[in-house]
Formats: structure tokens, sequence, C-alpha cells
């Protein structure tokens, strides 16, 4: 039975081009995840944008001379054309600064507010000496006050996984330049998180089934839950939908409050643009849908913690109970699919520091699916892992052009230049038929791994298919039968079904090379679909357009079972699926990713 699908993917800041580090723990499994649920049969939504308020950007326009508006449109597209050149199938791909957006957000606080988890209070806020700009807490670092280490955000310690004060921190300092900040009183509004310790504990306490990276972390949340600020002083940011609030130009809604409830507002944005307005109830208000929520490990909290609060006080079950909110009941998230970090010899992938290789550039000389296979099979799934060019080249050559690039090309190429078309067999014989048995049990197997977000493990099962298909060939020997024609269609014929059957298997991975393959076996039409930019107009605001990633994904043939192959379809001498990798890239790397001598 068909089932609703929420996958969630988390919104990277559009303040520059991003790196294959954001996407090995969003961009590439968030897709395998969906690809598989659309083939699998299952209704998919998947939603994101670009994070486009807070600090990040008004450093970044600042350092460029333009607005942080012009700033966020600017970068925005650079974002959404990097996903759209990775085939990362968004159904709606938008943005924190569309006037959607902004309302849903306002309902959301206005929901809480209603129900008693927003609070007034005076804090104490960090500035800029140098510039007056109010810093937020995770533009801070320090020594953590709980557990001694070095190097604790203002929000909380990554180490011992407590929520922090930037004014409890031992030794602050600003991460944009170095100086220490001043702190000064001023009064913001709070979300209420230990009106959430019993509600929020008894959600966390049923999932036991994520990620063991994740469920270490969330184990500690609710221990000392603290009023967390969702205000800030600054000019840029979600209006205060509130008298007293709503006037004062340098108070705004903070990032980390808003930019989550973006995975609930871009499916209103959709839905709204699909031209049935409720269709979004579907996955949020239908108790049957699954929720995967894919992110790097750095945002865990903001997952397992503050949008479960803010989703139970909206629909008013948190500790003080309550009404729910104008969206009705919302569902909380079911799986966190949280990844490590893709290091650079064992640093996190980083501009400041020069240990960075931007997507744009990776995507124009090695193309799509060479990352989506290198982050599937060797990411950072469980563990951090270090991006080595060597491991790259290794891998591209040996497993994607030796081994699966190869059997395409010897399986095409025989029955092209024998028969011309796809021959038809006689009686399988036992190796055949073992060949057979084992191509169709690997659906249920990656499946299987798929449903439960365990790419590597999917990615080395289908290579076992592509593997046994080579060794098969090998033994079977098919260009030594030309006298015994029969046997050789046969031996060709079982060998194309498994490559048609590998090639489903790998289309969540390799969705471009996969239509390549489709081709090459006499397909016509789209068989993995591609995401689309294009250029909209702001649902709620006059005069602004918005660029969008979306697509029409329910015409592609791809379906997660193996399909018999049809003899006599015409077949045209193959060229290679995949290019191998000049091997001197091993040791120097490319000119705008050089390794160090």
């Amino acid at each position: 039975m068909s089932t609703p699908v929420l996958t969630a993917v988390a919104w990277p800041y559009a303040n520059g081009p991003r790196h294959i580090g954001h996407v090995s723990g969003i961009g590439v499994p968030s897709d395998v995840f969906a690809r598989y649920q659309r083939m699998a049969g299952n209704r998919v939504l998947m939603v994101s944008g670009s994070d486009e308020h807070g600090t990040p950007i008004l450093v970044q326009a600042e350092k460029e001379g333009l607005t942080p508006r012009e700033t966020a449109d600017k970068y925005h597209r650079v974002v959404a054309e990097d996903l759209r050149g990775l085939g990362v199938t968004y159904d709606m791909y938008t943005r924190t600064t569309t006037g959607n957006h902004y309302a849903v957000v306002q309902e959301i606080f206005l929901a809480l507010h209603r129900n008693g988890y927003i609070i007034p209070k005076t804090t104490t806020g960090a500035v800029s000496p140098s510039t007056g700009r109010t810093l937020p807490d995770r533009y801070i670092e320090g020594t953590c006050p709980i557990c001694g280490y070095d190097g604790a955000r203002g929000d909380q310690c990554d180490n011992c996984g407590n929520q922090l004060d930037a004014a409890e921190l031992i030794n602050p300092v600003s991460r944009i330049n170095g100086e220490k900040p001043d702190f000064v009183e001023t009064e913001h509004l709070f979300l209420d998180l230990p009106a959430f310790t019993d509600s929020l504990g008894s959600w966390l306490s049923t999932k036991t089934g994520w990620r063991s990276n994740v469920l270490n972390f969330t184990k500690n949340l609710v221990d000392d839950m603290r009023p967390r600020p969702i205000t800030r002083d600054l000019d840029w940011g979600v209006p205060i939908p509130l008298d007293g609030w709503r006037d004062q130009s340098m108070k705004k809604l903070y990032v980390w409050f808003e930019a989550v409830i973006g995975y609930f507002s871009a499916s209103v944005e959709w839905a709204r643009r699909s031209g049935d307005p409720d269709a979004w109830r579907e996955w949020w208000n239908n108790p049957d849908a699954r929720h995967a929520y894919f992110m790097g490990k750095d945002n865990i909290t903001f997952h397992a913690q503050i949008w479960p609060a803010l989703l139970l006080g909206h629909n008013g079950a948190g500790d003080r109970g309550g009404q729910p909110g104008p969206y009705g009941e919302l569902n909380l998230p079911g799986d966190i699919v949280s990844s490590e970090f893709l290091t650079m010899s064992g640093s996190k992938f980083s501009t400041s520091r020069g240990t960075v290789i931007y997507l744009t550039d990776f995507l124009r000389d090695f193309g799509p699916d060479t990352l989506r296979y290198f982050i599937s099979a060797a990411g950072p799934e469980t563990q951090d892992v270090d991006f080595t060019w060597d491991e790259f080249v290794r891998r591209i050559n040996f497993e994607l052009v030796n081994e699966w690039g190869n059997l395409v090309n010897r399986a095409v190429s025989m029955a092209h230049k024998n028969v011309g078309a796809i021959p038809r067999p006689a009686t399988p014989s036992e190796a055949d038929a073992e060949l057979l048995a084992t191509s169709r049990a690997a659906f249920d197997t990656v499946g299987g791994h798929l449903e439960q977000s365990r790419f590597r493990a999917a990615t080395a099962e289908a290579m076992r298919v592509v593997s046994a298909a080579n060794k098969y060939l090998s033994d079977q020997q098919p260009w030594k039968l030309g006298d015994d024609p029969e046997r050789r269609d046969t031996v060709l014929h079982t060998a194309l079904q498994v490559v048609s059957d590998a090639n489903t298997l790998l289309t969540p991975f390799l969705p471009h090379s996969a239509q390549r393959v489709h081709e090459l076996l006499g397909g016509q039409g789209t068989w993995a679909a591609q995401p689309e930019l294009s250029e909209v107009d702001d649902l709620d605001v006059a005069d602004r357009r918005n660029a969008v990633l979306t697509g029409d994904y329910t015409a592609e043939q791809a379906r997660w079972s193996s399909e018999p192959i049809e003899p006599g379809r015409p077949l045209s001498k193959p060229s290679p699926v995949f290019a191998k990798l000049d091997t001197a890239l091993a040791e120097t790397g490319p000119s705008w990713a050089p390794i160090p001598s």
C-alpha cells in the first residue's frame, strides 16, 4: 500500500556556494532515499530551501557591499543551481524570505504564544564592540563551563550535548573577528523549553530505531532544558506578530526558530502552487505518513529537541496542554538521519581554512554521479570520513568504470554485434538461473537497507550483483559460443537482464547514468526524472520573483522491481557510460583543489 513519505532536508545557508561536505549529509542521502521511495510506489514530498536570515547573511553582505536581500538572492540561486546539477529531486526547494514562509512562521509563533509556551524575559546579549552588531549564540565560542571542551558554542556544547548561554562560556570570543564580545541587558521572547520536559522526554523515549549517533546525543537533551531565546536584536528576519514587538525594527524572530518551521512552510507553498492549498495535509495531518529528516550531526539538537517542541506546542500537546493551532495536529519527526562529517585531512571542510571543494567545481569536472556514488558507498554515514583524491579515483576507476561500466559495455556490445537486439533466450542453465535469482533477491536486500537509510550497505549489495554478473560473463564466455547461437543468446539475454536489474538497483544512487543505461538497453522516455529550476512569482509579495527547485517525477519509468527485458528490442553500439579518471589526480588533485605538497 502506498505511504505518504515526507523527506525533509536541512536548509543550507545562502551566504556562499556549498561544498561537498554539505551535500554528504543532506543532498545525496536524502535524494537516494526519496528516489527509492518513489520507485517503491510511495507518495513522496521532498522539501527544503535556502536559509536566508541570521548573522551569516549580514556578515557576507557587508563583505561584498550588498544588501542582505541581494546577498540572499545571489547565493540562493547558486545553491539551487548546484543542487539541480547534483540531481536532488525536490518537490519544493524554496527560501525563508518568501511571504508564505513569513506568514506560516507567524501563525506557528502565535499558536505557541496562545498556549503559553513563549515568555518574555530580560537576558544578556552579546554585542560586537567594533561594529555594534548583535552576535548570535552560535557565533560565539569558548570553553564549556561543564565539561571543559575548548570550542563550545554559545548555544550548546557539541562535546557534552548541554545547552549553554553565551555569557556562561569561559573566555568567549567572536567567531567573526576573534574579539571578546560585550554583554548587555536586553528583553527577548523565549521558548519555554522546560514546559516540554515530560512530553518531549516521553516522545524521545520511543525513538529506539534512530542511528546511534542521534540516540547518544539525545540522551542529554531533556536533563537540563532551559528557556531558549527566539528573538534577536536584528533588522533582518521575520517580524514578531505581537503588539509591543511588531513595531520594533531591531527585534526579529531569530533564524534557529523560524528556519526549522521551513519544513512545514515549504510543504504549504508546494500545496498552494499545486492548485490544492490543502494538499500538505496528507503528509502533516495524516498519522500514517512517514517523516524522515536529513542533516549533519551539528543539527541534531534542532531536529530532535527544538522542532519537536515547536510542534508539540502548536498542537497543544506540551506539558501545559493547550489547543491545536490553525494547522491542526501536525506530525512530529519520524526518523532523524544524521550523518557525521566529511573531512579533509581530518578537518571539517572550511572555506576560511582553505579546506574546501566547492560543489560547482566538482560537478563541472567530474559530473554528479561520481560524487553521488562516492558519498553513498564511502560517505560519513556513521563516522567521520576523510575525503582524499586517492580514494575517490580508486573507487570511480575500479568500481564504477571497471566493474559497472565494463559490465554494461561488454553485455550490450556483444548483443549488438551478434544479434543487433536483445536476444531471445532458450531454457536457462543452472548458472543462468542462479545469477537471475541473485539479481532478483537483491531488490529485497537493497530495499531493506534503503528503508533504514543504510546507504553504504545498500550500495555494496547492488555492486555485489554487478560483480556476480561480471564473473558469470567471464565463466560462460559467450564470445566463444559462435557455433552454439542458442546458448550464446541465452547467456547474453541473462547478462542483459541482470544489467537491467542492476541499473534499477543503482538508480537511486546514479540517476543520470541510469538514464543512459536505460537507453543503451533500447529503452525510451524518462527512466529517472531530474529536478528543474524555475522563476515564479512570490505568492504573497507583489513584484517579487523567486527561484524554486521542483519537478514532475510522476512520469518516470523507474520502479523497484525486476522487469523482464523485451527480446527483439533493437540495440545500438554502446559508448562508455563512465570515463576513467587520470590516476595523476590521486597524487595532485585538480587545479582548483590541489593536494598540498
